[in-house]
C-alpha cells in the first residue's frame, strides 16, 4: 500500500445506502483510485482524504437525473468519474468511458474487468474525433472538463435527437450558463437548468448544469459533418458491388 492510499478512509454510511449491492465494488474502486490512481498521476494525493464525499458520492448522485435504460457517453472520463460511479448505481445504463489518453483507458479498462462492469465499454478518442464513429446517446456526462461553451461544442454532437448534456459542476454553474447561452444555442440547445442533487448524501449538494438539445443536437454544422461520416467512402462502395 503506498503512502498516499493510507490516507483512505473507511466508507461513511451513506455510501451504503448510495451503492447497495455494489457497495464492495465502490470499496475496491476508491482503493484503486487512492493506490494506482494517485501513482499514474490520475488523481491528487491530497484528494485521497476526500475521495468518498467528494469524488465518489459526489458522482454517484449524478444517477437522480438519469433516465431510466439510456445510454451515456462520459466525456473526458479520466480516472472514470464520474462514469464509474453511475455505472455501480445504474445497472440499467449502457455506458461509454471515452477517453483519449492511453494510460488513462489502460486504467479505465483495468476498474471495468476487475469490478465486472459488463455494460460499460472503454473507448480511447476525443469526443470530435469519434462523432460519427459511435452511436449516438440519450445522455452526455462530464466532470472539471472544460468550461461550458467549450464542454458543449464536444458533448452535445454526441448526442442523439432530444438527449441532454449532464456537466458536474461547481459554484460558477449559473454564471457559466449565463455566459454560454449564445454558443449553445448554436449547438441546437433548446433548454437549460441548472439542478442540485444528493439531498441527505453529500454536503454541499452536487451541482449539475443539464443542456437539453432538439431534433440537430451539435446544429447545422454539425449534422452535415455526421451525415458525412455516416456515408460509406467510394471505395467501400465499390467493394459491396
Amino acid at each position: 500500500m503506498t503512502e498516499a492510499a493510507a490516507e483512505l478512509p473507511p466508507a461513511p454510511k451513506e455510501a451504503r445506502e448510495v451503492f447497495g449491492e455494489r457497495f464492495a465494488e465502490a470499496v475496491r474502486y476508491g482503493e484503486l483510485l487512492a493506490d494506482a490512481g494517485v501513482t499514474r498521476g490520475l488523481i491528487g494525493p491530497r484528494e485521497v482524504p476526500r475521495l468518498w464525499e467528494r469524488h465518489l458520492l459526489n458522482c454517484a448522485v449524478l444517477s437522480e437525473v438519469v433516465p431510466e435504460g439510456v445510454s451515456v457517453c462520459d466525456v473526458g472520463s479520466g480516472a472514470g468519474l464520474p462514469g464509474i460511479p453511475l455505472a455501480l448505481v445504474r445497472p440499467d445504463l449502457k455506458i461509454t468511458l471515452l477517453e483519449p489518453l492511453l494510460r488513462r483507458t489502460n486504467f479505465l479498462q483495468e476498474v471495468v474487468e476487475l469490478l465486472g462492469l459488463d455494460h460499460v465499454t472503454v473507448v480511447r478518442g476525443r469526443a470530435e474525433e469519434v462523432m460519427g464513429k459511435l452511436p449516438q446517446v440519450h445522455v452526455v456526462t462530464a466532470r472539471a472538463v472544460a468550461p461550458l461553451d467549450r464542454l458543449a461544442g464536444w458533448g452535445v454532437p454526441l448526442l442523439r435527437p432530444y438527449g441532454q448534456m449532464l456537466a458536474l459542476k461547481g459554484d460558477t454553474a449559473e454564471e457559466e450558463l449565463k455566459s454560454a447561452r449564445a454558443a449553445l444555442s448554436k449547438l441546437g440547445v433548446v433548454e437549460t437548468s441548472v439542478v442540485h442533487v444528493g439531498e441527505g448524501v453529500v454536503d454541499p449538494l452536487s451541482t449539475v448544469v443539464r443542456v437539453e438539445v432538439g431534433e440537430s443536437p451539435g446544429g447545422v454544422r454539425f449534422a452535415a459533418k455526421r451525415a458525412k461520416a455516416a456515408r460509406p467512402s467510394r471505395a467501400s462502395r465499390g467493394r459491396r458491388r
